[in-house]
């Protein structure tokens, strides 16, 4: 493995003053090269570099540049994020403007998207590793809503959308300056995909919209929408398309701000359209080839999320073990108790082995294969996995689980949605079945 140039980055300079100029070149899954140059103090510098060296040296997936993002953002978490998390929760939204400008100004709305467009030209690792840092957010909506930017609504256009659309959508996106959704499922098509109904109808240069999404993530404060519409009546597969469609034309209306269980600083809408027109060239890469875009932005999706939640999932259990450590019952700290340290063992020990699962993904992913079984176990195992995490450690806490004032039960609430969106554990269930070509055969 060849050393590259190490990184670290001054948090004073939020104001985005740095070019890419680090070279990678790892034996275990060829990384493409990069190179990121930003203005910083020598002492942050070193200190980054200790702090980070003796791990990454035996880590099995992150080099030094990965842990040097991880902790410049953790700043950012610490400062501009988690002080004001029990307002935004309480309050139902967070400023989605705001908060992604400062994190569009530090690099990470556009972690593995191209240089030309702002983005830092990384590959897919690195993005696990900012979803990981994220995970220490102390709630689930706002990673949440981050993720829809930066690895749900745009992996699509950056992959295989128009320079125009790119210049028009996926840069500001990645600066910070716009904020983005994903127009996927419906009121009667979630995870199945291929019965969405909303129709996107060519008349001369223009396409016109007419239907409408449901559980639209950052669906009230965003600019823009990546939207999946049916283009013409062919086979389900083979007849729709992605769309970058700006949320301020005519014709499209927010029919409510949702009220949901958990993910309560996350603003999700139900939207309309009606007549909608927009110009046909606002299609991504090919018409007709959007459920299958879909299809591999979904891949990213479950990534990210897994990763996002074995930090939430580290991060309650931890803290599950020191209220138990201090916390008495029959003249002895809760944790002493066999049936509570052996139960917290055994959820650590599935973390562990899910976070394996997901580096070997991850790795599988960046040199280019197909990773969709593995994508859709480490999704499935994360879903079920937060519900035992969230369910066994609340149960530790006694009453004060059972309030709104621990961590732990926001993430009973907020972890329940991992085996819900982004594809249903029985949609998981029957995609890993496929590929084990186990399915009943018609």
């Amino acid at each position: 493995m060849r050393k590259t140039e190490a990184v670290a980055v001054d948090m004073a300079l939020l104001e985005r003053t740095f070019r890419l100029h680090l070279t990678a070149n790892r034996s275990l899954f060829k990384a493409t090269a990069v190179c990121i140059k930003r203005q910083l103090s020598e002492k942050a510098s070193s200190k980054i570099k200790d702090a980070s060296s003796s791990e990454a040296s035996d880590h099995i997936l992150y080099s030094p540049e990965h842990f040097a993002l991880k902790e410049t953002l953790k700043k950012i978490v610490d400062q501009e994020i988690n002080p004001h998390v029990d307002k935004w929760e309480e309050e139902g939204v967070f400023p989605a403007h705001k908060v992604f400008k400062i994190l569009g100004n530090a690099g990470f709305l556009g972690v593995n998207k191209p240089v030309e467009y702002g983005g830092l030209g990384l590959d897919f690792s690195y993005s696990v590793a900012v979803a990981e840092e994220l995970g220490n957010i102390n709630c689930g909506g706002i990673p949440m809503a981050i993720g829809v930017q930066t690895d749900m609504a745009t992996p699509a256009l950056a992959r295989f959308g128009s320079a125009e659309l790119k210049r028009e959508f996926l840069l500001p996106s990645i600066m910070g300056d716009k904020v983005a959704c994903l127009g996927v499922s419906e009121v009667g098509a979630g995870s199945d995909v291929a019965s969405i109904k909303t129709k996107a109808v060519r008349k001369g240069d223009e396409l016109v919209i007419n239907g409408g999404k449901m559980w639209t993530t950052n669906g009230t404060q965003a600019d823009w929408m990546c939207l999946l519409a049916n283009t013409s009546d062919g086979p389900p597969h083979k007849s729709k398309s992605l769309i970058c469609l700006p949320m301020n034309l005519p014709g499209i209306h927010i029919a409510r701000k949702i009220d949901k269980m958990g993910m309560r600083s996350s603003d999700t809408a139900e939207v309309f359209f009606d007549d909608v027109r927009v110009p046909c060239q606002n299609i991504i890469g090919q018409e007709g080839m959007g459920f299958t875009y879909q299809m591999l932005q979904f891949q990213e999706e479950r990534l990210w999320g897994v990763a996002n939640i074995l930090t939430m999932m580290d991060k309650v259990i931890q803290e599950t073990v020191g209220y138990t450590r201090q916390r008495k019952i029959f003249n002895m700290p809760v944790l002493y108790h066999q049936a509570v340290h052996f139960r917290l063992a055994e959820l650590q020990t599935e973390v562990e082995l899910l976070r394996s699962l997901l580096y070997r993904a991850t790795g599988m992913y960046i040199k280019g294969q197909d990773v969709t079984k593995l994508a859709s176990m480490a999704k499935l195992k994360a879903g079920r996995l937060a519900r035992e995490v969230g369910d066994s450690c609340l149960q530790y806490w006694g009453g004060m689980g059972f309030t709104n004032d621990v961590l732990v039960s926001r993430f009973y609430r907020d972890a329940r949605l991992m085996s819900i969106g982004g594809g249903a554990d029985e949609v998981m269930l029957g995609i890993i079945c496929k590929y084990m070509d186990t399915m009943p055969r018609k």
